[in-house]
């Protein structure tokens, strides 16, 4: 019994040591510079400057962040992305990580021809290449089964163009409101 007793012991012992270790000493808060209203600049992160932002809740002191819990790319890219594929099914929507994939779509009176949108917000700035989307299209073959087919790059560079409009909409009634 004793034998097993000590490795629990020692990997406890482990544990507590750096548990304590890591409550000494007092962290003072970085100097966070003013913003604009709406900026999503970088934040102070453990993993550095484009890691992992601790600051989810925003600061109340200094204006920054919105006292809601954060996300992880640019709010109005996320929200315009979400208003622009709202009539297409989501199937998931990771807003820390900024992807949004889309099941299969058939617009009304087309049965042959579906399509399938991943959007990716690749940013915390609103920015013209700040955003990607990738779009899938298939059609319906004479026995029934779905056949990828080719999709027009100017398809994903619209659908872009509309998600960047509504953001910068979305940004100016922020302002006008603030």
């Amino acid at each position: 019994m004793a034998d097993r007793e000590t490795p629990m012991r020692s990997v406890l012992f482990v544990l507590a040591t750096l548990f304590a270790a890591g409550c000494t000493g007092t962290v003072e808060p970085p100097d966070i510079p003013a913003e604009a209203p709406g900026d999503t600049g970088p934040r102070g992160s453990v993993f550095g400057d484009d890691g992992l932002s601790l600051n989810l809740f925003g600061n109340a002191t200094t204006g920054v962040g919105t006292g809601e819990p954060g996300i992880g790319v640019n709010s109005y890219l996320w929200r315009a992305s979400l208003d622009t594929v709202s009539f297409l099914p989501i199937t998931a929507a990771d807003p820390f990580g900024g992807v949004i994939l889309t099941d299969w779509y058939a617009p009304p009176g087309t049965l042959d021809e579906r399509l399938k949108l991943n959007v990716y917000i690749l940013d915390r700035q609103l920015r013209a290449d700040g955003i990607r989307v990738a779009v899938f299209r298939q059609e319906r073959d004479e026995n029934g089964a779905w056949l990828d087919s080719e999709v027009s790059s100017e398809t994903a560079t619209t659908i872009e163009d509309a998600i960047l409009t509504r953001a910068r909409e979305l940004r100016i009634a922020s302002a006008a409101v603030n």
